[in-house]
């Protein structure tokens, strides 16, 4: 296989015309590349410079692709060891100098080793994630005392600070404030808080639009002295069916793969495993 193979663009429109029934036909396994492209679309999360796109075709036909937003690391859909090593060939021909590379975990490891090989860099696992999608909903028996309710603009400080609760469990460097709050990636998504009998927020739930029938749910979160109540299974399945019930033909989330108790949490509600999802670091 030859590096040139990899037609490569900047131009967004140019991508989704070659790559948009291929990432449609199967969505779950494409979800990032599909929210990503959702978002330029929508003008948000590409920053100060140029997105770069690229797929591989064989017989007139699509049979893998990539992004890479400015300043980012390259996000890949499934790929074989032979194609991501062609990818990493062509990356490194154009110069690019990648941060890291998130995909499924097979072809994360894969590109990892082949980009190691041609550009001498280290790879190290920053995150493995457990990618699930929704079979058949099981709310939990009973419910937590308490109800879910949607997040208005007047809820906007106490969203804040469970976004911010949450950016700092799973490490995200980000500034969440009035200021910063429209440029971040949890501006965009719909949220669902459930609340005691006395009105207090105790766990919340956002959900993304829509894209290609899929539904993702993210992020969810429980400030730490809330825990342990089942208000996360609660706000979790409330916002699945609103999801199911709105159209969406898949609704699907990510786990840390090395969080037990949330993994056994969308299992028990009715969530199935998928697939695994990796990010590797370069140094």
């Amino acid at each position: 296989m030859r590096s040139e193979d990899w037609q490569l663009t900047e131009d967004l429109d140019d991508f989704l015309g070659r790559v948009g029934g291929f990432l449609r036909a199967q969505p779950v396994s494409n979800i990032m590349q599909l929210t990503v492209a959702q978002r330029l679309r929508e003008g948000r999360g590409g920053g100060a410079g140029a997105a770069v796109f690229g797929w591989l075709e064989r017989g007139g036909e699509v049979v893998g692709s990539f992004y890479r937003l400015p300043g980012r690391g390259v996000g890949l859909g499934p790929l074989t060891p032979e194609q991501a090593d062609s990818l990493a060939v062509r990356l490194k021909a154009l110069g690019h100098d990648l941060p890291y590379v998130s995909a499924d975990q097979r072809t994360a490891v894969a590109f990892a080793e082949a980009w190691q090989r041609h550009a001498g860099a280290v790879s190290t696992l920053r995150v493995r994630l457990h990618l699930y999608r929704l079979g058949t909903l099981t709310p939990p028996q009973p419910f937590p005392a308490g109800r879910a309710r949607s997040v208005g603009e007047e809820d906007l400080g106490a969203l804040m600070d469970m976004c911010r609760g949450f950016a700092a469990d799973v490490g995200e460097d980000v500034t969440i404030d009035a200021g910063s709050w429209a440029g971040t990636r949890f501006a965009d998504k719909s949220y669902t808080f459930w609340e005691t009998p006395d009105g207090a927020p105790v766990s919340m739930a956002g959900v993304n639009p829509a894209v290609a029938g899929m539904a993702q749910v993210d992020p969810v979160y429980t400030p730490a002295h809330h825990r342990g109540h089942g208000y996360a299974a609660a706000v979790s399945a409330q916002v699945s069916r609103a999801a199911r019930d709105a159209g969406a033909q898949e609704v699907v989330l990510f786990t840390d793969a090395a969080n037990p108790t949330s993994n056994a949490l969308y299992q028990r509600i009715g969530y199935e495993h998928v697939t695994d999802w990796a990010a590797y670091d370069f140094t």
